[in-house]
């Protein structure tokens, strides 16, 4: 089967259009003797005449009419085949779909998604908001959500993840409590208290971080009621049935009647990340960290070993490397 060289083609639709060597030469920006020689390697190419040339110009054989016409519509399909290859490489179609819990986005989704939208022109930003992490995983196993923010950690292998924000921890104690007028405390000081347990993360080692396990000297926390909701945990807060940890953005936008948060000053700290399964687009994910860095300030240490994704402005090789390893 005959090999065709695309300048070839593109060279004899120009002349086909034109009439007239010359003109097709200036309109291709090439000499007439390189458009006479692609003719002629066309020719050669297909085994017959293409065309007659005359004092006036050109005449098309039967077969280069056929040629033209057939050869002016692959080219119009390689341009347009070659524009649907870029959109994908820059994912300029569609929707990007976040899921993501308000208590932990809430105070900079809107600028997360306005970003976006400015870095990828055409993206459409949806933010999904559910309540809990086993939510966000549904969406995400289900194909409901590209990514998501979660706490870490999370605990499940099947997640990568890159950190986005690192936050101070807080404890939610009621109002007349005896440490509610302090300016902050520290874990041994919490030893005694109850502490209201989340039923809804996903593993051990999150259950362990939610309670700050372990305390000074090993110790387990008191296990307190369990619920499932943060306007509920509040609640129980409030009514003096145990404290509540959390990251402190948590408690600057969840204040409630009754409750006073207090700085802990030796909790480890939250680490907020972006999390997303294998499937997800590489490319769109990779620009999302970087936006979201840009907006939180963060500059935690990372890996660096894969290069930003074709087709996006260029990003920094520091927030990618989660697509190799799992974590960023």
């Amino acid at each position: 089967m005959a090999v065709l060289d695309t300048q070839h083609v593109r060279s004899f639709v120009a002349v086909a259009e034109a009439g007239n060597i010359t003109r097709a030469a200036g309109q291709l920006h090439l000499t007439q003797q390189a458009v006479s020689l692609h003719i002629q390697q066309l020719e050669r190419t297909l085994g017959v005449a293409l065309l007659v040339r005359t004092s006036r110009g050109v005449v098309l054989t039967a077969a280069g009419d056929e040629f033209a016409r057939g050869g002016a519509e692959v080219l119009t399909d390689l341009e347009a085949l070659a524009l649907r290859v870029q959109a994908v490489a820059r994912r300029q179609e569609g929707t990007l779909r976040l899921a993501c819990c308000p208590y932990s986005t809430t105070l900079f989704a809107t600028s997360i998604a306005e970003a976006m939208e400015r870095a990828v022109p055409g993206i459409d930003v949806e933010l999904v908001t559910v309540t809990t992490q086993p939510a966000e995983m549904e969406l995400l196993l289900r194909g409901a959500a590209d990514a998501a923010f979660m706490w870490l950690p999370v605990g499940d292998d099947r997640l990568h993840h890159a950190e986005i924000r690192r936050d101070e921890r807080a404890v939610a104690v009621c109002a007349n409590h005896p440490l509610a007028d302090r300016e902050s405390v520290g874990l041994a000081e919490l030893a005694d208290d109850p502490v209201v347990q989340p039923n809804v993360l996903l593993s051990d080692a999150a259950v362990r971080h939610w309670l700050a396990e372990p305390r000074p000297g090993g110790q387990h926390a008191v296990r307190g009621p369990e619920t499932a909701e943060i306007a509920e945990a509040l609640m129980m807060v409030a009514r003096g049935r145990g404290v509540w940890l959390a990251p402190r953005p948590v408690g600057d936008w969840a204040a409630t009647p009754g409750v006073r948060w207090i700085p802990v000053v030796d909790a480890e700290p939250s680490d907020l990340a972006v999390v997303w399964l294998p499937s997800a687009p590489k490319d769109l994910v990779t620009r999302l960290i970087t936006e979201v860095r840009s907006i939180t300030g963060w500059s935690g240490a990372t890996g660096d070993d894969v290069p930003a994704q074709a087709g996006l402005v260029a990003t920094p090789r520091s927030v990618v490397s989660a697509f190799d390893s799992g974590t960023a």
